[in-house]
């Protein structure tokens, strides 16, 4: 068996340019000294395992190396013979995957290059990259962690952590998002936390049709791993350790003594499952970063339920953990078995469905997306209409002290935000509820 190091600088060597035979081969002789005949079957077979794949880490193709059996007899036979003779330094080159390859993204081939980049020295950037999760266990000094904590109870009696990033990993990850992470194209069925898109048209494609189905995923942040993201980054064609750093900045281990801090009434089982989902490295939800990765992991799942949908005649969109589709006839007769598909499809690709919001809407009941009525024409659903009309009704006949109840810093700002969004989805009534709005008499 060929000793670890002689593997380690292998793997090196394979992993430094190019991913073709030739060029394999030709950084294998430039480390060996020498040209083996044995060299050109193993690159043959190296490109063979990993070709159009996510690039490899260095601990994959060392294993790749220990069980060729080709790499074992070489090592039997020329046991004496075989050295290292140059060990390549030279920075590695980027490998996107095919489809990557034309995405405009920096070329970012070394640990320096990326600091450089972001004007920070190599031991900054691992310290905000964190990758051996100090501030998770760091107890005594709350200080030095990047992150703010909020632990929220939600009206479904779960629990959410906000997770927001102190200024200066902020700023970075801001810095990942405007010059990695908005060059690379989502998918098109993606309205999500993207310029241009919103959720109305999310819920446009799903106007007038027979059958809406909406359906909903568990955790959709947290439930992204740490190495997954790495794996990501990797896929954009960056060397390992780069894509370690990159997937470790937009990522978070949350601290065990964050939950016993919480003050909140939840169930203590959910809280013992939080507790164990949020302690991986996962996508913080308060990131600047985590609404693009998300959308980006959850490509391969997108091209998969458009392609389901496809098949039976229905259209597919979705806004963030919010999915919806919708068909004619035959969509409404086959939809509680394509449901199925889907839940089936999500799981497969690391994700999980609240079963408990899954909805089957129908032509004759309300039809809604995200909070919108997609029946006939798009609209504000008439209830939500009905409760800010009266609101501003209330603010112009007792003044809007009288309708803070949940104490809005800016309340004005707030009622002008509701009233803008009617006004987006419906002018007409907008209008109305404009009228209201510059009747009230602020302080």
């Amino acid at each position: 068996m060929p000793k670890p190091p002689l593997l380690t600088v292998l793997a090196r060597a394979f992993l430094a340019g190019e991913p073709a035979v030739e060029h394999v081969i030709a950084r294998t002789r430039q480390t060996l000294g020498r040209h083996w005949r044995w060299l050109g079957p193993l690159a043959r077979r190296y490109i063979e395992t990993f070709a159009g794949r996510t690039r490899p880490r260095r601990r994959d193709v060392v294993q790749f190396l220990l069980q060729d059996e080709g790499v074992a007899r070489a090592q039997s036979k020329y046991r004496r013979e075989l050295r290292v003779e140059q060990w390549l330094t030279e920075p590695q080159q980027m490998q996107p995957v095919e489809a990557a390859a034309a995405w405009d993204v920096p070329a970012i081939e070394s640990v320096t290059a990326l600091a450089d980049r972001f004007l920070l020295t190599p031991g900054e950037l691992e310290w905000f990259a964190d990758l051996r999760a100090l501030g998770y266990r760091r107890k005594d000094r709350p200080e030095l962690r990047h992150f703010h904590y909020r632990v929220l109870a939600k009206t479904s009696r779960g629990i959410r952590l906000i997770e927001a990033p102190k200024p200066r990993l902020k700023a970075l990850q801001r810095q990942i998002l405007s010059q990695i992470l908005d060059r690379i194209p989502p998918h098109s069925a993606v309205h999500g936390f993207l310029r241009g898109r919103s959720i109305k048209t999310f819920a446009a494609p799903h106007v007038g049709r027979h059958t809406v189905l909406r359906m909903d995923l568990r955790d959709f942040f947290p439930a992204i791993s740490g190495a997954r993201i790495q794996t990501l980054f990797r896929t954009v064609g960056y060397p390992e350790s780069v894509a370690d750093l990159l997937g470790g900045i937009c990522t978070n281990a949350t601290p065990r003594d964050v939950w016993r801090e919480a003050a909140i009434d939840a169930d203590p089982l959910m809280l013992r499952d939080a507790r164990a989902l949020y302690a991986r490295p996962h996508l913080p939800q308060g990131a600047p970063t985590s609404p693009a990765l998300a959308n980006l992991c959850a490509y391969r799942a997108d091209c998969r339920l458009a392609g389901l949908a496809k098949a039976v005649d229905a259209r597919y969109t979705r806004y963030a953990d919010d999915l919806a589709f919708s068909g004619g006839d035959s969509f409404a007769r086959s939809v509680e078995r394509f449901s199925t598909h889907v839940a089936a499809i999500l799981h497969e690709e690391g994700f999980t469905v609240n079963h408990r919001k899954t909805r089957i809407m129908r032509q004759g009941v309300r039809q809604h997306l995200a909070g919108l009525a997609v029946n006939r024409r798009l609209n504000v659903i008439r209830a939500d209409f009905d409760r800010l009309k009266a609101t501003l009704n209330n603010c112009v006949r007792l003044g809007p002290e009288s309708q803070n109840r949940d104490a809005h810093d800016s309340f004005r700002s707030h009622l002008d935000g509701r009233v803008g969004f009617v006004e987006t989805i419906n002018p007409a009534k907008g209008k109305r509820l404009r009228m209201l709005f510059e009747k009230i008499r602020w302080q």
